[in-house]
């Protein structure tokens, strides 16, 4: 294998879920490309690099800065989601059900990764929750979005303690059986979170 071609391996195969195994045969199909689509890959990776940031104010990445969601005055200020990643602002945002603004931790509280609250964007979301300038709208409530992991619940309830005392409403969704799930076979805890987030009809 020659040089250039090693070196893209070992740069694919340290994306999550590829490995060097998936990085070959990326990289063998990207030599088989044109090339005018492999200059075209290249020059996209390099705008990645370039010019995407994190909003100051959300922390979501982003062009421009404070990014189209926050600047958006169709949303309202005073509802706030907080989520793990970017990612998880486009599947919420997907579904065009949610019209608040959003803050992104990019991590979740995990002490066997070493990952402490200090490695979370969480002193910026407390920022935008405190005194106001009178500038901005006070923040009405939190929407915990974190996933119903070991991880996302630690983050939701440590997230919770900091908040509830600055008198924010903070709310979790909901979790539970997925539209079309079966019950026959959806694990035990999946079915205790939806016996106890249930709805009076």
């Amino acid at each position: 294998m020659s040089d250039p071609i090693r070196r893209l391996v070992q740069h694919l195969a340290r994306l999550p879920g590829v490995g060097e195994k998936t990085g070959t045969r990326l990289a063998f199909h990207l030599v088989r490309a044109p090339r005018q689509q492999t200059r075209e890959l290249a020059q996209a990776l390099l705008d990645l690099a370039d010019r995407i940031r994190l909003c100051s104010v959300c922390a979501n990445v982003t062009e421009d800065d404070p990014c189209a969601t926050c600047t958006d005055p169709r949303r309202d200020p005073e509802v706030i989601c907080v989520v793990a990643t970017p990612a998880d602002v486009g599947a919420i945002d997907r579904g065009g059900h949610f019209r608040g603004r959003y803050h992104v931790l990019h991590a979740l509280l995990s002490p066997l990764e070493g990952i402490g609250p200090d490695d979370l964007r969480i002193a910026e979301l407390m920022q935008r929750l405190g005194p106001g300038d009178g500038t901005a709208p006070p923040v009405r409530e939190v929407i915990l979005a974190t996933a119903p992991s070991v991880e996302g619940e630690a983050t939701a309830m440590y997230l919770a303690r900091l908040i509830k005392p600055l008198g924010v409403t903070v709310s979790r969704i909901a979790t539970g059986l997925p539209v079309g799930g079966e019950l026959e076979y959806t694990d035990q805890a999946t079915i205790a979170r939806a016996l106890a987030g249930r709805a009076t009809l």
